[in-house]
C-alpha cells in the first residue's frame, strides 16, 4: 500500500511539473542560502583559527589601552616601549616569562636599483625569529648589537627577496625603505602566515632603528611575550601585568593603560563573535526556507481544490484518509527534498565563486551543514504540507465526486 501511495504521490508531482518545480524554488532559495552563508563563515572561522594556532598557544600579546573621552574611545593611550619588552623578559617578578619582543608595523615602499615593492615593515628585536619559531634561510637575523647600535640592517621575508632581487642573492645587498639605505644580512624560510600577518612579504630590522631613523616614534605598537609553559600562562599574563603597572607608576586601583591578551582569550572572544554571526545567518537563511515553505503550502492548497474529484474516486473505491493524508505529505515532503538537493548544489556553486573570485574569503562546508539544511527543508515543506493534507483527507467523498 505504502509504495502504491508513493508512487501515486510522484505522478501527482510529475502531471503538475511546472507548478512542483516552482514550489521547490523557494525551498532552494532558503537552502543554497544557508550553504552559501555558513560555507564562508565556516571558512572564515578555520582560517583564523589556524592563525592562531601558528602563533602557538604560549604567547601573550600586550597593546595600548583605549584612550577615553566623555565615555568615547577616541583613540589610544601611547604608553609602551622597548624598554618594557626589556623589563619583562629579565624581571624576576616574572619567572614564567620566557622572551619578550616589542614591535612596531608599517607600510612602506622598498626598493633595490629599479625594482621596488610595498612591502611591511617590522621593527622589533633578536628574540622575534625564536619566539615564533621562524628560521633564516640565507645569512642571519638581526642580534642584540644591532639592535643597541640602531643599526641600519635589515632580513628579507621569502616573497619580500623573491620581488626585489629575482634569482640574485640578496645577502650583503644594499636596499632602500623610505630612502633611508640598508644592509641585507639575511632572508627568512617560506613561512606563511604568522597569525594575522603574511610575513613572507614584510621585512625585519631593529626596533631602534625602525623608532629613531625610519618612522620617528616614541613608542611601540604592541608587545609580544612567550611563556615558559603553555600550562601556565594565567600566572604568567599577571606577572607582566604586575611589572607594567610598577613601570607605568599605576596606583592601586586606577586602570591599566595597557592590554594583556592570552591566544586563548582572543580564541573565546573569536568564538563569541563567530557565534553571534551563526545566529544571524542561520536567522536570513531561516526566514528564506519559511517563505519557502509558504509556497510550497499554497501549491499544495491549489493542488487540493484542483484535484477534489481524483480524491473522491481514491476514496469511493476504497482508499482511506489516512493515505490521502499520506500521499499529499510524501508530495510535499518530496518537493521540499529535491529543492533542498538543488539548494545545496546552488549552494556549493556559490560558495566556490565566491572564493574564486573575490581570492579573499575562504570557504569550506561540512557535512553536518549540509545535513542541517536538508533536514530544515524537508521538515519545512513536510510541515508546510500538513493543513493542505488534512484538509484533502476530510473531503467528504460524495461532495468531491460531484465537484466540478
Amino acid at each position: 500500500i505504502r509504495d502504491s501511495i508513493c508512487l501515486m504521490a510522484w505522478r501527482g508531482l510529475r502531471a503538475n511539473l511546472l507548478r512542483s518545480l516552482l514550489a521547490t524554488l523557494g525551498v532552494i532559495i532558503g537552502v543554497a542560502a544557508v550553504i552559501a552563508a555558513m560555507s564562508i563563515l565556516e571558512g572564515t572561522k578555520r582560517d583564523i583559527m589556524d592563525r592562531f594556532k601558528s602563533l602557538g598557544s604560549d604567547q601573550i600579546t600586550v597593546y595600548p589601552a583605549s584612550a577615553r573621552r566623555e565615555g568615547r574611545e577616541v583613540g589610544v593611550v601611547q604608553t609602551l616601549k622597548p624598554e618594557d619588552a626589556d623589563a619583562i623578559a629579565q624581571s624576576s617578578l616574572c619567572p614564567d616569562v620566557e622572551a619578550a619582543a616589542p614591535e612596531i608595523l608599517a607600510g612602506a615602499q622598498v626598493k633595490y636599483f629599479n625594482r621596488n615593492s610595498n612591502l611591511t615593515v617590522l621593527g622589533t628585536n633578536q628574540n622575534y625569529a625564536d619566539m615564533n619559531s621562524y628560521k633564516v634561510a640565507e645569512g642571519r637575523f638581526i642580534t642584540k648589537e644591532d639592535v643597541v647600535a640602531k643599526a641600519k640592517v635589515v632580513v628579507l621575508g621569502h616573497k619580500a627577496a623573491a620581488d626585489l632581487f629575482g634569482g640574485r642573492p640578496p645577502v650583503n645587498a644594499t636596499v632602500k625603505i623610505r630612502s633611508v639605505g640598508f644592509r641585507v644580512i639575511g632572508v627568512m624560510e617560506k613561512k606563511g602566515n604568522i597569525g594575522f600577518r603574511n610575513v613572507d612579504s614584510q621585512v625585519i630590522i631593529p626596533i631602534s632603528t625602525a623608532m629613531d631613523r625610519l618612522f620617528g616614534v616614541k613608542h611601540v605598537t604592541a608587545i609580544t611575550v612567550k611563556a615558559r609553559d603553555p600550562s601556565r600562562m594565567e600566572e604568567a599574563t599577571r606577572q607582566v601585568k604586575r611589572v607594567l603597572r610598577q613601570r607605568h607608576t599605576i596606583h592601586p586601583g586606577d586602570p591599566d593603560d595597557f592590554n594583556v591578551f592570552s591566544q586563548e582569550e582572543q580564541r573565546k572572544q573569536f568564538r563569541e563573535v563567530t557565534r553571534i554571526f551563526a545566529v544571524v545567518l542561520y536567522s536570513i537563511a531561516g526566514i528564506s526556507l519559511v517563505v519557502g515553505g509558504i509556497g510550497i503550502m499554497n501549491i499544495m492548497l491549489v493542488s487540493v481544490t484542483e484535484r477534489t474529484r481524483e480524491i473522491g474516486v481514491r476514496m469511493a473505491v476504497g482508499a482511506q484518509r489516512w493515505d490521502i493524508l499520506n500521499q499529499f505529505l510524501i508530495e510535499a515532503g518530496t518537493i521540499s527534498l529535491l529543492g533542498g538537493a538543488f539548494g545545496v548544489l546552488m549552494g556549493y556553486a556559490m560558495s566556490d565563486l565566491l572564493e574564486k573570485t573575490t581570492r579573499v574569503i575562504e570557504t569550506y562546508t561540512p557535512a553536518s551543514v549540509v545535513g542541517w539544511a536538508l533536514g530544515m527543508a524537508v521538515t519545512t515543506g513536510v510541515l508546510s504540507g500538513i493543513y493542505p493534507a488534512y484538509k484533502a483527507s476530510r473531503l467528504d467523498p460524495v461532495e468531491a465526486l460531484r465537484y466540478e
